[in-house]
C-alpha cells in the first residue's frame, strides 16, 4: 500500500499512474485484439458488428466500473485519514451494494438485448452477429465487477501495480485464445467474445484471490461485515455519482454510435476503428485523470491543502504533455495505425477513418483536461460537479451531430466531439473560480 500524502508531488503522481496507464494498455488489447482479428479475418460485416457492440459494452461496464470507482474515492479518504475501522466497513458495505446492482443490471441486459440494438440501429445485415457478441459478453458482468471492484480499491490504498500484472497476464491469454478461437477454429465473432469473457473471469478470480489475501492487514472482526446505513449513503454518494458521470459519458457515445449507424456500414468499420485508436490515444490523459482523483481524495482525507492546491498546478503539466504527445502520433500516423484494422483496399473505410482521426486528436489537449476535472471534483466530494460537466460535454457533442449531420454529412459528428470538450472545460474553469471566489473551497469543505 502506498501513501500519497507523502513525497514529492510530481513524482508522486507519476509513480502511482503507471501502472494504470500501462495496465489500461493492456486492458485495450481485449476488444483491440478482437477488432484486428475479425476485421482482418471474418470480414467488414463482423467488424461493423464488433465495433457497434463496442459502445454498448462500453456504456454497460461504465456503469459498473463508475460504481467502483466513486466507492474507491472513499476508500481513498479514509485511507488518507487513517480512520482504518470506516475504512473496513466501507468496503464491506461497498462490495455488497455494487455486487447488487451488478445482478441486476445483468438481468435486465440480457432479458432486452434486442430492444437495445434496436435502439442505436443496428443495420439488419449484421443483427444477429452483434446480438450473438453482445449476449456473451453480457454474460461476463460479474466477472467484470470483480475486477474493477478489487483493483479500484487496491488503487485507493495506493497500490495500483498489481491490477497492472493481472491485466497483463488475461489481455496476452485473450490474444491467444482470440487466435485459437477465430483464426484456428473459425468461431467469428462468436470466437471473440469468448475469448474476451475467459480472459475476464481469469483477471477477476485472481484478483479477487489476491485482495483477500492482501488486506488481512486490515484485520477484519465480524462487526465490520454489518450493513451500516449512514456509511451506505456516503458510499451511494459517492458512487452512484461517478457511476452517472461513466455512464452519461458512455451513453453519449452509445448515441453517436447510433447516429453513425444510419451512414451505413463503411461508416460503421471506419468509425469502430477510429475509435479504438482514439481512446487509445489519449487513455494516458484519462488514467491520469483517475490517479489524480486518488491523489486528491487522500491528501483530502489528511487535510493537506497546499499539496492539493500545489498538485494542481503539476498535473495540468503533466496532462498537457501526454495530450501533445498523443495528438502528435496520431496525427503523423493516422494511416499506418488504421490499417492495423482496416484493409488498405477498403479506400473509403480509410478515408473516413482518417478524416475523424485528423479533426478529433487535435484537440486531445481538451479531453486532457476534462479528465483532470473529473478526476479533482470526485477527489473533494463534489462528484456532482463531474456530472454536471459531463452532460455539457456529451449533451452537447449529442445535439450538434444530430443537429447538423443529416445537412453536413458524418464530419459534423467529428467536430461535435471537440466542441463539447471546450465548453466543459470553459465550465469546469467557472466553477474553480466562483468556489475560490466565495471563499467557499470544497477541498476544506466536509464531505464524509
Amino acid at each position: 500500500m502506498k501513501d500519497l500524502t507523502q513525497g514529492n508531488e510530481a513524482k508522486v503522481m507519476l509513480q502511482f499512474a503507471f501502472p494504470l496507464i500501462v495496465g489500461n494498455i493492456f486492458q485495450q488489447f481485449y476488444n483491440i485484439a478482437d477488432t484486428i482479428l475479425v476485421g482482418k479475418f471474418v470480414g467488414s460485416d463482423a467488424l461493423a458488428a464488433v465495433g457497434s457492440s463496442f459502445s454498448i459494452v462500453i456504456f454497460l461496464t461504465s456503469i459498473i466500473i463508475g460504481l467502483c470507482m466513486g466507492a474507491s474515492t472513499l476508500f481513498a479518504h479514509f485511507f488518507g485519514a487513517k480512520e482504518i475501522s470506516l475504512l473496513k466497513k466501507s468496503i464491506y458495505n461497498g462490495f455488497i451494494f455494487i455486487a447488487l446492482l451488478t445482478l441486476i443490471l445483468n438481468v435486465l441486459v440480457l432479458s432486452f438485448s434486442t430492444p437495445i440494438l434496436q435502439l442505436v440501429h443496428t443495420p439488419e445485415s449484421i443483427f444477429t452477429a452483434t446480438k450473438t457478441y453482445l449476449t456473451i459478453i453480457f454474460y461476463g458482468l460479474g466477472f467484470t465487477f470483480l475486477y474493477n471492484y478489487f483493483s479500484c480499491l487496491l488503487r485507493a490504498l495506493g497500490n495500483s501495480f498489481m491490477p497492472l500484472i493481472f491485466l497483463i497476464v488475461s489481455s496476452l491469454l485473450n490474444i491467444v485464445l482470440d487466435l485459437i478461437f477465430i483464426i484456428g477454429f473459425q468461431m467469428g465473432v462468436e470466437g471473440a467474445a469468448l475469448a474476451t469473457i475467459i480472459a475476464q473471469a481469469f483477471s477477476a478470480l485472481l484478483i479477487t484471490f489476491y485482495s483477500t489475501k492482501k488486506l488481512s492487514f486490515l484485520h477484519y472482526t465480524k462487526q465490520d461485515f454489518r450493513l451500516n446505513i449512514p456509511l451506505m449513503k456516503q458510499l451511494i454518494h459517492y458512487s452512484v455519482f461517478t457511476s452517472i458521470q461513466q455512464s452519461i459519458m458512455n451513453f453519449g457515445i452509445l448515441m453517436i454510435q447510433g447516429l453513425v449507424n444510419t451512414f451505413g456500414v463503411s461508416v460503421m468499420a471506419a468509425f469502430a476503428a477510429a475509435v479504438k485508436i482514439d481512446a487509445f490515444a489519449y487513455m494516458p490523459a484519462q488514467d491520469f485523470g483517475n490517479a489524480f482523483a486518488i491523489y486528491i481524495a487522500q491528501n483530502k482525507g489528511a487535510k493537506q491543502t497546499k499539496r492539493i492546491h500545489k498538485g494542481i498546478k503539476i498535473a495540468l503539466g503533466i496532462s498537457t504533455l501526454f495530450c501533445a504527445i498523443a495528438s502528435l502520433c496520431v496525427l503523423l500516423f493516422a494511416t499506418p495505425l488504421l490499417t492495423l484494422f482496416i484493409s488498405k483496399d477498403a479506400l473509403e473505410i480509410l478515408r473516413y477513418g482518417k478524416e475523424y482521426l485528423w479533426i478529433v486528436s487535435t484537440f486531445y489537449i481538451l479531453i486532457g483536461y476534462l479528465f483532470l476535472s473529473y478526476g479533482y471534483y470526485r477527489g473533494i466530494g463534489k462528484a456532482n460537479i463531474s456530472v454536471i460537466l459531463t452532460v455539457i460535454s456529451l449533451g452537447l457533442r449529442v445535439a450538434l451531430a444530430y443537429t447538423f449531420a443529416p445537412s453536413l454529412g458524418v464530419v459534423a459528428i467529428w467536430w461535435a466531439i471537440p466542441v463539447g470538450w471546450f465548453i466543459a472545460d470553459l465550465t469546469s474553469l467557472c466553477f474553480y473560480i466562483y468556489f475560490k471566489k466565495n471563499h467557499s473551497n470544497p477541498i476544506n469543505t466536509k464531505s464524509c
